[in-house]
């Protein structure tokens, strides 16, 4: 490994640990006193992938996958700590409850295949109810993952053509730290006003190096017939997650809000049920708008959920289109890490 390598290395390393010791001293803070009086009413966690085993290779979306040994220990962690785990559209009501018991809430997004083959017993064994974000492109097979293109790009590729706009241009990625920089490069590129363009440079550079991106999707997400059977379960409830999984903040206000609607016309015609929930693509702060929770209310929801960080108190139904969500990250499955997260002193302050 080269001194570029070491260097990028030592800056993932160094984000690890204060990550790492940030969780540590936030589960000392929740045995004092303060710890106790900072609990709030309730918690909604984020999931992608629930699969066996640790991710090898070069992997920029390692902190999307948990193990099913961690998500039982997250369940396991969440009720001994008193959290009554509730379904996602309940929470309304039960914030409304003067007195209510705390709660917490598990979304998985996309629709990926191991959330019934691995994710589903988990969940069963608990009798813990879930909510699982579609998009209509993934199960239809007519929209990529591009995080997971890129990631199949840099573990069998040394170099590639990509033309970001002004013509192709050669990518490296023979070392880690040329890994790291291509990732990152083209995650800021592709999440932005000109997504389908930019998704759509990617495949042809896949294609090009052999690789299929519809492929990948074929392998990860249910299909239609797979997610009509998956809503059966009776723990389980499908909400919507747009059509193309693109950031609704960068379209304009028709392409938005025909992206929420027919969302959840597909989940209802696939299921059968009309979703009252929205997962926004990417949900971070830039990916999501006010504009955008206010379609979210015109289109039909009751709940639209972001993934910026945050626990649920007393004031959270003022904001029911902008709701916080805490990620369940695979690069920290540790049980003491739940209860830090769940009792919201990372975040410093409630939803």
């Amino acid at each position: 490994m080269n001194s570029k390598g070491l260097k990028y290395l030592a800056k993932d390393s160094a984000k690890w640990l204060a990550i790492s010791a940030g969780l540590e001293f936030a589960n000392m803070l929740r045995m004092l006193p303060y710890g106790q009086k900072s609990r709030h009413r309730g918690v909604i966690f984020t999931l992608h992938h629930v699969r066996e085993g640790r991710v090898c290779g070069f992997s920029p979306n390692a902190h999307l996958s948990v193990t099913p040994d961690f998500l039982d220990t997250a369940i396991k962690t969440v009720l001994d700590e008193g959290y009554e785990i509730i379904p996602l559209h309940a929470i309304k009501a039960r914030l409304q409850e003067p007195d209510g018991k705390s709660f917490a809430v598990f979304t998985l997004d996309d629709g990926y295949r191991n959330n019934a083959s691995d994710a589903l017993p988990v969940f069963t064994r608990y009798q813990a109810p879930f909510t699982v974000f579609a998009a209509r492109g993934l199960t239809r097979r007519t929209n990529t993952i591009w995080w997971e293109t890129v990631a199949a790009l840099l573990n069998t590729q040394d170099a590639f053509e990509y033309d970001f706009g002004s013509g192709p241009e050669t990518l490296h990625c023979r070392s880690l730290s040329e890994k790291t920089a291509v990732s990152e490069r083209l995650a800021r590129h592709i999440i932005g006003r000109h997504e389908n363009s930019a998704i759509a440079a990617l495949n042809i550079a896949a294609e090009k190096c052999g690789i299929d991106p519809l492929g990948i999707v074929d392998t990860l997400v249910m299909d239609e017939a797979e997610l009509s059977d998956f809503a059966r379960q009776p723990l389980v409830s499908i909400g919507a997650h747009t059509c193309s999984h693109r950031a609704l903040a960068f379209l304009d206000d028709t392409t938005a809000a025909t992206e929420m609607r027919e969302s959840a016309d597909y989940v209802e015609a696939v299921t059968g049920i009309r979703p009252c929930t929205l997962a926004y693509p990417y949900g971070f702060r830039t990916a999501v708008s006010g504009r955008d929770e206010r379609l979210a209310g015109e289109c039909g929801f009751k709940l639209a959920v972001t993934t910026q960080p945050g626990t649920l108190g007393t004031n959270a139904l003022s904001r029911p289109y902008a709701l916080p969500r805490i990620s369940l990250n695979g690069l920290y499955q540790k049980a003491r890490y739940v209860r830090a997260l769940a009792g919201g002193l990372p975040f410093g302050m409630t939803g």
